[in-house]
C-alpha cells in the first residue's frame, strides 16, 4: 500500500540519492496540448529542503517541461527503484524556471555538478509526497551514465548551444514560449 508523507525526511532523501534516473511529467493548460514525460539522469537532482527540490534543465532536443512550468507550474517528479526493494516515489508540486537571468541562478547552480549546457534549473515547491508499491517495475542493472550529452555540449560550446536553443528550444511543440533568449 502506498503512503503519503508530510515531508522529505532523511530516509526518503537517502533513497532518492541512490536512484540513477527520474521522470518529470507536465502538461499545458490547453486541453488540446501535449502531455509530456521526460526521463532525466546524470547527477542532476537535488533536495533543497523538506518541501523543495530542484533539477538541472540541460539543453536537449525539446523544451516541453520548461514551457509547461513557465505557463502553469504543474509538475510531478517520479523515481522508480530499478534495483533492490520495489518502490515508486512521486513529488507533486508547483515548479518555477530559474533561468540564467534569475538572481538565484548562480547560487542554485552551485548545488549541482558543473555540466555544460544548463539552460535553467527547475525548482519545485513539493505539495504532495507519496509512494506506491512498484511491484510492476522490472529490475535493471545500472551500467554507466551516457556521455553523449556532455560531449555534445562541450563540442558545441556556449555560442553553439545558444544558437541551438534559439533554433530548437524557443517554443514547445504546442507553441508555448520555452527557453529564455538573450536580449
Amino acid at each position: 500500500m502506498g503512503k503519503v508523507y508530510d515531508e522529505i525526511d532523511e530516509r526518503l532523501a537517502e533513497w532518492v540519492g541512490q536512484q540513477k534516473m527520474f521522470f518529470v511529467a507536465t502538461a499545458p493548460l490547453s486541453g488540446d496540448g501535449l502531455v509530456n514525460c521526460s526521463p532525466k539522469g546524470l547527477d542532476s537532482f537535488a533536495i533543497l529542503d523538506a518541501h523543495t527540490v530542484a533539477y538541472l534543465d540541460l539543453t536537449g532536443s525539446g523544451a516541453e517541461t520548461l514551457a509547461h512550468v513557465k505557463e502553469n507550474g504543474r509538475i510531478t517528479v517520479m523515481f522508480c527503484a530499478f534495483d533492490g526493494a520495489p518502490n515508486i516515489l512521486r513529488f507533486y508540486g508547483k515548479g518555477e524556471a530559474i533561468e540564467p537571468s534569475h538572481p538565484e541562478f548562480t547560487s542554485l547552480c552551485s548545488r549541482f555538478p558543473d555540466y555544460p549546457g544548463v539552460r535553467s534549473i527547475i525548482r519545485i515547491n513539493v505539495q504532495r509526497i507519496a509512494d506506491s508499491c512498484g511491484f510492476g517495475v522490472p529490475l535493471y542493472e545500472f551500467k554507466a551514465e551516457r556521455e553523449a550529452m556532455i560531449k555534445y555540449a562541450n563540442q558545441k560550446g556556449p555560442e553553439g548551444l545558444a544558437q541551438y536553443r534559439l533554433e530548437k528550444n524557443s517554443y514547445s511543440l504546442d507553441g508555448l514560449p520555452a527557453v529564455e533568449q538573450p536580449s
